[in-house]
């Protein structure tokens, strides 16, 4: 009988396998199943959306813990957003002059005077010239000290400046788009001259005359080479290329060079009587 149920063993153990194995393979189905109906997404449809104004006025109080926390950082911005970086003798502004303005003419002066080096280092070629939007100028200059916080006014965005190269068919595009317009894009290094249906007259580049057969790399700003605010800057571009130079930081850095801020809404776009 002990021989007999020894010899049994070996089958009895196949069997019990055999069971255990049906189970974990059930268990895995079932887990399995569970898992797909908990990740289930639920497709339902947004009825209705509820909100409520919630006004900042007087009633709302100040917490004193945060005020005594950040009073430390204001006080440092304030600094250097106050200190004295330049004069103005009078006042620039956006619209002192025909076509052009004292404001505009300052800003397209400084793209051209603080972007030429970065972009000659680094492509070895020459800004020709300049030209912005006349919306993208936010504030004047007003008589007295000037300071990094009227630069944050003046240009309040992240706007880089960029070199394109352009054609001489689509510099001639952009010459006219900017001759046509009826708001002061500022421009540095062109002179545009249109007659009273402002088709263009005369164009000097760099003081030498427009020449449709070369090439020209205009500096401006990376949201007009994006898009803009409407289509007629830059169409047609053969390269770009970045400076990595915010313009806020190019009119700060202009201001810690000079002593006394000086711009004109001269001719350099005009039109004939």
């Amino acid at each position: 009988m002990i021989f007999t149920k020894v010899n049994n063993l070996p089958r009895r153990l196949n069997k019990d396998t055999h069971v255990n194995n049906l189970k974990f393979k059930q268990f895995v189905v079932f887990t399995t199943f569970c898992f797909f109906m908990a990740c289930k997404t639920d497709t339902g449809k947004l009825v209705k959306i509820e909100g409520k104004n919630i006004p900042v006025d007087t009633t709302i109080t100040q917490t004193d813990s945060i005020v005594s926390f950040v009073e430390p950082y204001r006080k440092r911005i304030n600094e250097v957003l106050d200190s004295t970086l330049a004069y103005a003798p009078k006042a620039l502004l956006l619209n002192d002059g025909d076509r052009t303005s004292s404001m505009g003419n300052l800003m397209a002066d400084i793209v051209l005077e603080q972007a030429a080096p970065i972009f000659k280092s680094r492509s070895g070629k020459q800004v020709d010239f300049v030209v912005l939007n006349a919306g993208g100028v936010r504030s004047i200059i007003s008589q007295g000290y000037v300071t990094a916080r009227n630069a944050y006014e003046v240009m309040p965005f992240e706007n880089y400046i960029e070199v394109v190269e352009l054609s001489g068919s689509a510099t001639r595009q952009l010459i006219n788009f900017v001759a046509k317009s009826p708001r002061r894009h500022p421009v540095s290094g062109i002179e545009i001259i249109t007659n009273q249906d402002r088709s263009l007259e005369t164009v000097n580049i760099q003081g030498r005359p427009f020449d449709e057969n070369r090439n020209y790399y205009v500096a401006t700003s990376d949201y007009l080479v994006n898009g803009g605010p409407s289509v007629g800057f830059f169409d047609e571009m053969i390269s770009r290329t970045a400076t990595d130079y915010l313009l806020r930081n190019a009119i700060i850095d202009h201001l810690k060079k000079v002593d006394t801020l000086k711009a004109e809404a001269d001719d350099r776009i005009k039109i004939l009587n």
